[in-house]
């Protein structure tokens, strides 16, 4: 299997992390988003989108999207709960994720990481909502050990990758102490190494 991705996006690293913690074999094929090279005519046969994560399985076909790629590489192992109603819990909150969490907290750290826009120069509105998220993540996590049930599973996997890097984009987490305990289990539970 082939990954291309960027290892700076973290819709790519949550295929990484899926794959490393379930020993997976892949082949990392680096494509430097800032540089265009999910523009050229190779990479548009793989995925039209033009967008990173892709994977190309073992037989030629490929995927595209993070959430769909790890829900896919990860079927029947324990980062998919085993009861429907918790699975289904978990499929809420990749579904929230894609929605209401990494359009706000990814886009504000790529502005200031990658566009260098200082964090006055952030649209309003998006700090507001991605605050939203963080606070309703504190609220869930103050109540739970995990997103969806008692292990870490797919929905960890999924708003952990923005989650811990969300200082980059100007929120302050600590605030949200119940959200920085999960940072730390949930990457220990994925033999992450601590995020900076």
């Amino acid at each position: 299997m082939k990954i291309f991705g960027d290892t700076n996006s973290g819709n790519c690293l949550k295929v990484k992390w899926v794959c490393d913690r379930l020993r997976l074999p892949y082949r990392w094929i680096d494509i430097d988003t800032m540089k265009g090279e999910t523009r050229t005519p190779e990479f548009l046969k793989l995925n039209s989108a033009g967008q990173v994560p892709t994977v190309e399985l073992d037989d030629g076909r490929t995927l595209a999207q993070s959430n769909a790629i790890i829900r896919y590489l990860a079927r029947g192992s324990d980062l998919i709960p085993a009861d429907p109603y918790t699975a289904a819990k978990m499929d809420e909150w990749l579904f929230w994720e894609q929605y209401s969490h990494e359009p706000y907290i990814a886009v504000c750290r790529f502005q200031m990481v990658y566009l260098k826009k200082p964090a006055s120069e952030l649209d309003p509105e998006k700090v507001k909502r991605g605050h939203a998220a963080l606070a309703r993540m504190e609220q869930h996590l103050a109540a739970s050990r995990f997103l969806a049930g008692e292990a870490v599973s797919l929905a960890d996997v999924s708003l952990l990758a923005y989650t811990r890097l969300a200082h980059e984009g100007g929120f302050d987490l600590a605030s949200y102490p119940s959200v920085r305990r999960w940072i730390g289990e949930s990457g220990k539970a994925l033999g992450l190494p601590p995020a900076q």
